[in-house]
């Protein structure tokens, strides 16, 4: 799990994480403030995640960016711990904030993880 750790620390700083872990799985929690299901992609490749996630945001009418501090573009491939199943991997969003449930001991593979946008 250390190298899943040492990834979430690489994170650019304006994103935030958390990680739990119980007997039986993995909660990676992300906060991705503007993004939702729909603008955020996760998949689950051999023994890593990959997320995607971008913010839609607009100026409002009569207004244009002199300064742009707030853009999010998030592509980040996390590796999982050796007893991770992440092809059994399960996701939400709400609010922008992502949840990834990766259950303990499970086969390898890839597919995609539907995000339930709440």
């Amino acid at each position: 799990m250390s190298a899943l750790r040492d990834a979430l620390r690489e994170l650019p700083e304006a994103v935030f994480a958390d990680l739990l872990e119980s007997d039986d799985a993995y909660v990676l929690v992300i906060d991705l403030p503007g993004a939702t299901a729909e603008t955020t992609d996760v998949v689950a490749e051999d023994r890593g995640i990959e997320i995607e996630a971008r913010r839609e945001k607009a100026a409002p009418k009569g207004f244009q960016y002199v300064r742009e501090d707030r853009p999010l573009f998030l592509d980040a491939d996390l590796p999982l711990p050796g007893d991770a199943a992440g092809s059994e991997s399960t996701a939400e969003m709400e609010r922008g904030v992502l949840e990834l449930t990766v259950p303990k001991q499970g086969n390898d593979g890839t597919h995609e993880i539907p995000i339930d946008d709440t």
